[in-house]
């Protein structure tokens, strides 16, 4: 049988709920109690996944998908409760801190300023260098631990300024300079490690629980790095920068009727001719890591496999970029060899080539359907559920990048709302919600995937991002009180009626 049948994911539902906006008395959402509920709640309304966004360490702009390792996991999702129960926090250290403004908002400078105060403590009183599980833990991370731990300690040594403004020294990762941090940083390379263990520590717990409930965890990867990160200091071959490592060429996405800019990511694009001689051992180990993480990984930008947009670094905006020829099958073939039992998800929204739809069939890879985009008709509108041609579909009322469906129809007018009406058989804006929600449920795609802001249909002040801007973005959390407001029994009711059910 061809590898299609062996990629099919389980037919079921889902919830895109991000680690940073479960509820949280300390203004962001963690690895702790609350996770667990959340996995509770996910199996009360019968759901067999939980999708999260990237949870590496973000940087400027707060920006998951912009982190400062492929590798690392965030410490902002270290669960102070945990620390406290283990002995490396007391109470009172926590007691009067401010983490946040509103109890629906990530305050990331507040957290940031806060939060590494309260993991050095906790990292003062950890003996966790002397046990096994630490040094297991480094020598399984060995292909990215130290050179992270290092990267972290010089920038917070150089008042956390990229590295491209380093010493030259360093900044071009001279094996000399290396040593002197080395030495000069130990402590700090030590704290860094202990934030990495403990979170992955914290993560491991809350998978194993969420996996005895009969359901699976997805996660998102981008298919790019950040520039002001580890991997780029590091493996800075690997990558189209010139002789003082700054950017030649950067990612995005061509001028459209949306944007006629384009989008400039300012991503680094990779040397895909080093990346094969070097047997694409940097994407080896990324993948087995993400395969350690998750169950399902969905990579973000899927079509840059195949083709990607490559625009001159000294380009404001995209409209000067040109398409290029990605690895194609050669890096899907070593993705299938570095993720064991773990299935992927191939983001392929965009401009969709017949390069990108054989590679999606050869792979068997589940592509992605956004209802929103289709919702307001035409009938034959491809994104509608019935006209949906494959059951191998991940299919989403929306995403990160979207609206909130509240917020959506909000600025709808009634004769706009016609179609969703005949269409979801209702009558009013308010029932829509939940009608779309039902439709997609009963649609034949294996799997639908639906973001907590739409169960808990909130408008936009909910939404987690929009494209194309800095600032603001990702700080929507979600309140405890929130629970009461949710239609538990109807969301079940769908899981069961439309052969969703986690059993």
């Amino acid at each position: 049988m061809s590898t299609e049948i062996k990629q099919e994911l389980n037919r079921g539902a889902g919830v895109l709920m991000p680690i940073s906006a479960l509820p949280s008395a300390y203004g962001i959402g963690t690895l702790g109690e609350e996770s667990f509920r959340f996995a509770d709640f996910l199996k009360r309304i019968g759901c067999c996944y939980w999708q999260v966004l990237p949870v590496g360490p973000t940087s400027f702009g707060d920006s998951p998908y912009q982190s400062f390792s492929a590798f690392a996991g965030n410490p902002y999702f270290i669960d102070f409760d945990i620390l406290m129960k283990e002995g490396l926090l007391q109470e009172e250290e926590l007691k009067g801190l401010k983490w946040d403004k509103k109890a629906d908002r990530i305050d990331y400078a507040m957290i940031y300023n806060l939060r590494y105060k309260i993991l050095q403590k906790a990292f003062d009183r950890s003996n966790h260098k002397d046990t096994k599980e630490f040094k297991n833990f480094c020598k399984k991370n060995e292909f990215w631990l130290r050179d992270y731990s290092l990267y972290m300690a010089v920038k917070g040594h150089n008042n956390s300024k990229e590295w491209s403004l380093w010493e030259e020294d360093i900044r071009n990762h001279n094996e000399v300079a290396v040593s002197h941090y080395t030495k000069l940083l130990a402590k700090e390379i030590d704290f860094w490690e202990f934030c990495q263990f403990k979170f992955r520590e914290q993560w491991d717990k809350v998978k194993s629980y969420v996996n005895d409930l009969g359901i699976q965890m997805i996660g998102d990867i981008p298919l790019y790095v950040s520039q002001d990160s580890s991997d780029v200091w590091v493996h800075g071959d690997l990558f189209e920068l010139d002789q003082r490592k700054n950017p030649i060429n950067v990612a995005g996405v061509p001028p459209d009727v949306f944007s006629a800019d384009g989008q400039r990511w300012g991503n680094p694009l990779y040397r895909w001719d080093v990346m094969e001689k070097k047997d694409f051992t940097w994407w080896r180990e990324r993948m087995k890591m993400s395969a350690g993480l998750y169950d399902i990984i969905r990579i973000d930008h899927f079509i840059g496999v195949v083709n990607y947009y490559s625009i001159p670094a000294t380009c404001a905006t995209a409209v000067s970029g040109s398409w290029k020829i990605g690895p194609g099958s050669k890096l899907t073939d070593v993705i299938k060899q570095s993720i064991g039992s773990a299935k992927i998800i191939a983001e392929d929204l965009g401009v969709i080539t017949p390069n990108v739809r054989e590679l999606i069939r050869k792979t068997g890879y589940p592509g992605m359907k956004i209802l929103m985009f289709g919702i307001d008709g035409p009938a034959d509108h491809e994104y509608l559920p019935h006209n949906y041609k494959d059951t191998n579909l991940v299919a989403y009322t929306g995403t990160h990048d979207n609206e909130t469906l509240v917020g959506y129809l909000n600025h709808k007018s009634e004769e706009e709302l016609d179609f969703m009406y005949r269409y979801f058989k209702v009558s009013s804006r308010e029932e829509l919600p939940y009608a779309i929600i039902r439709v997609l449920y009963s649609s034949i795609a294996n799997v639908v995937i639906v973001q907590m802001q739409d169960l808990l249909k909130l408008d936009n002040k909910a939404r987690m991002n929009f494209p194309s801007t800095i600032g603001g973005n990702w700080q929507w959390r979600m309140k405890k009180s929130q629970y009461k407001e949710l239609k538990e029994d109807i969301l079940l009711e769908y899981a069961q009626l439309f052969a969703r059910a986690n059993k």
